[in-house]
């Protein structure tokens, strides 16, 4: 897949862009670049399956919720920690950056707090227009990270659509399309052709 203009579209909105053609190199880049950091993880599919928590650990203090038993903790240390990786929902071509979220900590990272944001994303993720990168994020992404966590919502018994429910369930409760970088803190997007996360 040819990153070009969405590359050159997020560059041109402040970002700066690094183009991978596996997830290994990605992984390997982001090992290489943070050291003695200490590093938040967002909620993110693409992150666990690139391993960067266990190799991140081993000459960072890493900080995820996924993989401490406090959660609650784990949520507020990675906050505050010096470097904060996730993924998003959804990215379109124009250069906007898109995520849903529940308990609203991996959104909130994104906005304010640290040194550096780094997004990091699948060409699955990739979208033409801001509309269709919302679509995505509504009615793929949501859907599917619905079932993963085993919830009783529309979308997750029938798999097909966001249906804005109502329900004690829902996961997807808050939506930030970022259209550039927060000020006062550096984001770094990472694209990958692959497949990676929801």
């Amino acid at each position: 897949m040819k990153f070009d203009t969405v590359k050159q579209n997020l560059e041109s909105r402040g970002y700066t862009v690094r183009v991978f053609a596996t997830g290994k190199e990605a992984a390997d880049y982001l090992d290489a670049a943070l050291d003695g950091k200490s590093v938040g993880f967002g909620g993110s599919m693409t992150l666990d399956a690139l391993g960067l928590y266990e190799r991140l650990g081993t000459h960072n203090q890493v900080i995820w919720h996924w993989k401490q038993a406090d959660k609650a903790a784990a949520h507020r240390s990675a906050l505050s920690a010096g470097v904060y990786l996730t993924s998003v929902n959804g990215l379109a071509e124009t250069g906007e950056l898109i995520n849903i979220d529940g308990t609203g900590n991996r959104v909130a990272a994104t906005l304010f707090g640290h040194e550096k944001v780094y997004f990091v994303v699948g060409r699955n993720k990739l979208a033409p227009t801001y509309d269709e990168a919302l679509w995505r994020a509504r009615n793929i992404a949501s859907p599917k990270n619905a079932q993963r966590l085993g919830k009783k919502t529309p979308c997750a018994v029938k798999g097909d659509r966001c249906y804005d429910c109502k329900s004690p369930d829902r996961v997807c409760r808050g939506l930030v399309t970022l259209w550039g970088p927060m000020m006062g803190m550096e984001a770094e997007v990472l694209l990958i052709d692959e497949e990676l996360g929801l």
